[in-house]
């Protein structure tokens, strides 16, 4: 692609409710066509919401689980069009005879799902209900070579080393990312996690020399409140984003 890239990274809320958080990553996508915008990463959680406790979630507590080849992941493609679009869901594949569940994200266009990818790192609460993905994949996008981390992925250094090796000039990473369950506080800029979340965003694009888009969840899902706090961060560890946690989805970067 000759002229700049036009990236926006998506700070909102999806609940729970598959038509409605379909309808509105159709909107969003929508806007993302009419503005111009080259790649859009929407939050981890965009189609079924994410989990409501942290601490002791249960199994039957497990989001909407769709199949890699959901038609709500077709309907985003179709809706894509020239644009290259990741957004999270929970994904259930049949292993051993058994579902399993995934924390998963998907990047797709209007021709089809261009890469994938599960959360490999898992805090301990969500370990008891998913299974864990085993790697980080590079592939080519209309963008460039991209990669893709879902929140916990980020805390580890050689997630996001291993996609840079593997040729990787942008990294999308899509969370469903909350204030701290043990140590709250009373405002979500002065939380301890809302500091972690900007500080891994930071760290790992610089390391690694990347362009660094970092997608988030909004609003409250049972016991989690999200931090938001979408942006894009250059490899000079440069930050475009909207003021306060419920940050403008529309945030552009040139590269």
């Amino acid at each position: 692609m000759s002229r700049p890239l036009r990236i926006a990274a998506a700070a909102a809320h999806f609940g729970r409710d598959l038509d409605r958080g379909l309808e509105k990553a159709l909107g969003i996508v929508a806007a993302a066509r009419r503005s111009g915008i080259d790649l859009l990463v929407l939050p981890h959680g965009t189609l079924g919401g994410y989990l409501s406790d942290l601490e002791d979630p249960r199994s039957d507590e497990v989001p909407p689980a769709l199949p890699a080849d959901a038609p709500q992941i077709a309907a985003v493609a179709a809706a894509a069009g020239p644009v290259t679009v990741c957004l999270g869901y929970t994904e259930v594949d049949v292993l051993h005879g058994y579902p399993c569940y995934f924390s998963a994200a998907v990047c797709l266009t209007g021709d089809g799902v261009l890469g994938r990818h599960r959360k490999v790192h898992q805090p301990a609460g969500e370990a008891k209900v998913f299974s864990a993905g085993d790697g980080f994949t590079a592939f080519d996008t209309p963008v460039g070579r991209l990669g893709m981390l879902i929140d916990y992925d980020k805390t580890f250094p050689e997630a996001g080393r291993s996609l840079a090796l593997a040729g990787t000039r942008t990294i999308a990473c899509l969370s469903a990312w909350p204030a701290s369950v043990t140590d709250r506080a009373s405002r979500l800029l002065a939380d301890r996690q809302s500091r972690l979340f900007d500080l891994y965003d930071s760290a790992r694009a610089a390391e690694n020399q990347v362009v660094w888009v970092s997608s988030n969840q909004t609003g409250i899902q049972g016991n989690l409140r999200f931090l938001g706090q979408a942006k894009v961060v250059g490899p000079g560890a440069t930050c475009w984003r909207g003021p306060g946690p419920r940050a403008a989805w529309r945030r552009c970067c040139s590269t």
